[in-house]
């Protein structure tokens, strides 16, 4: 078992109490194989049904005579919508084909390959594991690049006391600096204009990932600043994807993770 703090809304500790979610060895192969698996998106793959929203039977006959069909008339035997027909006689073009206008693409990378499955004793290992990556001070550095040469005097994890998802943003994000210290400059959100011409196309702004705060499946907050997930909402993604993620947990939240692992 291990001591952690609780600390108040002013960065203050209040108590101590023990807890078993901190204690498993950090196993970076297994956190970012699960974090592969959690990939819902191929940055390059087409939509599923790409090419394929056509009005085209999709099938290539192989009869030697068809009355009404393409034998006869020099046509290619491709998956084809008719845009129109008079008796033998019909209008077509060809669909769903690489080589076909609006088709499909011949081989494009496709996410369901990618998926693999984790089975339960893992994925609890791996979830316990990503929990102590995440109190790792020697972590979040790496992460950070602006953090790599500061001085980081804190205790982590960093559980707070349930008193402040009653705050407002303001008062919050106040609270985060005090509690945070040092970590706070990388830890708030912040938004900025995108240079180049992703700007035209509909990703106007970007921002930094920001702390995490995980709070009780029932608990509520309309926060801004940090992203905050409910404990059943949580992925591995979330706390250490491409580095152990600055994270923050209400009392609450320890409860539920406990009754996880």
């Amino acid at each position: 078992m291990v001591k952690v703090q609780i600390l108040d809304i002013e960065g203050k500790k209040v108590r101590e109490i023990t807890t078993k979610l901190f204690e498993e060895p950090i196993r970076e192969d297994l956190i970012f194989k699960v974090i592969e698996t959690e990939k819902i998106r191929q940055p390059y793959a087409p939509k599923q049904y790409a090419g394929m929203n056509r009005s085209a039977s999709g099938k290539i006959m192989h009869t030697r005579h068809d009355w009404k069909s393409d034998r006869g008339k020099g046509i290619p035997r491709v998956p084809r919508k008719v845009m129109s027909r008079r008796g033998t006689q019909f209008n077509w073009e060809a669909a769903i084909i690489p080589s076909a206008k609006g088709g499909r693409r011949a081989h494009p990378p496709r996410i369901e390959a990618r998926v693999r499955k984790i089975n339960k004793k893992e994925e609890k290992k791996v979830l316990l594991s990503a929990l102590t990556y995440t109190s790792s001070v020697k972590e979040i550095k790496k992460k950070y690049q602006t953090l790599s040469n500061k001085k980081i005097d804190i205790n982590l994890p960093l559980i707070i006391e349930d008193k402040i998802l009653k705050l407002k943003t303001k008062a919050f994000i106040l609270s985060i600096k005090k509690i945070l210290g040092e970590l706070s400059t990388v830890a708030i959100q912040k938004r900025k204009i995108r240079a180049g011409i992703g700007k035209l196309r509909g990703r106007k702004y970007k921002r930094n990932a920001g702390a995490l705060l995980i709070i009780g499946k029932e608990e509520e907050t309309k926060i801004q600043g940090i992203d905050v997930l409910r404990t059943n909402e949580l992925q591995i993604s979330d706390l250490a994807d491409g580095g152990a993620r600055i994270t923050m947990f209400t009392e609450k939240a320890i409860k539920d993770l406990e009754s996880l692992a």
